[in-house]
């Protein structure tokens, strides 16, 4: 875990995954902590860069100073955007449940440019009354939340979830008592105010809403209305699940993240992939700062060349799921040495940005040296060694 200081406040955040890889942000529910995303890791991070964070006052960030009254959408957007920004992206894929899903909601209503695409799930343009949300408040305030964790927390769990492990509810009473009450207090009072009617539509951006059948929290008839907000996105309710379904069933969710996540490419030999989503993974994968150098030395001579490799090399080929972005590099960089090709000096320095370690580029040199020749691998361990390979992994 690490730590950023966002407005004078200490914000616990996590980034996981290599540098070249999309970035999935993810926003945790009300009364919980960014662990509710530690299931899905295993699977997002073989093709992803993963941010997470812990909202004001939950788990290891601050609470909110007292001094600075109301916490707003806005203040909540606003840290997903300055840890984007200190990852160095500027567009990125963004995954919030309950809570979490009303700062997307606020991404997609007033910053619709920074995003890639957007996944709500369990939320709602309005979530239960402002009568709810202030009595919630008051007993925050009055009672603590270890008292009234027993009410909340079984809501958040299907019923059939809880009887086969009843440690959850226990746990996650623990986690929400840890909560600061002023915090959890004002983020209440937050959504009590919230209403995104009328302002989600014509944005432009991919939404897909998920939801849970038992989820009383945000139950199906409000996501409907949330899929009418914003242009008749897609929704999918889960039969038998309740409000947190990254803690219920990460395997669901982990598919049905990936499976939305994935750029659809079945109709590739068709119509082909867009010059943009090339674009985007070209700027990605090799930083956008080489990506700006090559598209302004393209003369009119190139500049349709730079156009078709961006769609079929990094459109097709890199934009494609089927492999991870660190298999393409192995496989790029090892045609490269064996080719011995001048492109091989751009691709070990991808490698390094997608996270290669020192033993995966030396065992690809090695085959290139048994099927390639030895002279086109010893070139490229030289090579290699000037970029500053070596001296790390024995």
């Amino acid at each position: 875990m690490a730590f950023l200081t966002i407005n004078d406040r200490s914000v616990a955040y996590r980034l996981l995954g290599a540098e070249a890889n999309p970035l999935v942000v993810l926003a945790h529910p009300l009364g919980m902590t960014q662990a509710v995303w530690d299931d899905l890791l295993p699977a997002l991070l073989p093709r992803y860069r993963v941010l997470t964070w812990d909202i004001p006052g939950h788990g290891a960030s601050e609470a909110w100073p007292a001094e600075r009254g109301e916490i707003s959408p806005a203040d909540l957007a606003a840290e997903a955007l300055a840890l984007a920004d200190h990852a160095g992206v500027s567009r990125f894929h963004f995954v919030g449940t309950s809570i979490g899903g009303v700062a997307g909601q606020q991404l997609l209503a007033k910053h619709a440019d920074r995003l890639s695409s957007l996944f709500l799930t369990n939320t709602g343009a309005v979530i239960g009354t402002p009568d709810l949300w202030t009595t919630r408040a008051g007993r925050a305030r009055d009672e603590g939340l270890a008292a009234i964790s027993g009410e909340i927390v079984p809501r958040w769990f299907s019923a059939e979830r809880l009887a086969e492990e009843p440690a959850l509810e226990t746990g996650w009473r623990t986690q929400m008592a840890r909560t600061d009450a002023e915090s959890y207090a004002r983020l209440c009072e937050m959504l009590g105010r919230c209403d995104f009617s009328g302002r989600l539509k014509g944005h432009g951006i991919d939404v897909r809403l998920l939801g849970g059948s038992e989820d009383m929290a945000t139950p199906p008839a409000t996501l409907e209305a949330l899929a009418a907000e914003c242009d008749g996105a897609p929704l999918e309710i889960l039969e038998g699940f309740a409000h947190v379904p990254s803690v219920e069933s990460p395997e669901i969710m982990a598919e049905r993240l990936l499976a939305w996540l994935a750029p659809d490419l079945g109709s590739v030999g068709e119509t082909g992939v867009d010059y943009a989503t090339g674009l985007a993974t070209r700027k990605q994968v090799l930083g956008e700062a080489h990506v700006a150098r090559s598209t302004e030395n393209a003369n009119s001579l190139d500049a349709p060349f730079q156009k078709m490799i961006t769609r079929l090399a990094w459109g097709e080929l890199w934009s494609n799921d089927d492999l991870t972005r660190r298999e393409r590099s192995m496989i790029t960089t090892g045609i490269l040495a064996a080719l011995g090709r001048e492109e091989l000096t751009l691709h070990l320095k991808t490698a390094k940005r997608i996270g290669l370690s020192e033993a995966e580029l030396r065992q690809v040199l090695m085959h290139v040296a048994i099927y390639g020749g030895v002279p086109a691998a010893n070139h490229a361990f030289a090579l290699a060694k000037q970029l500053g390979w070596g001296n790390g992994e024995a």
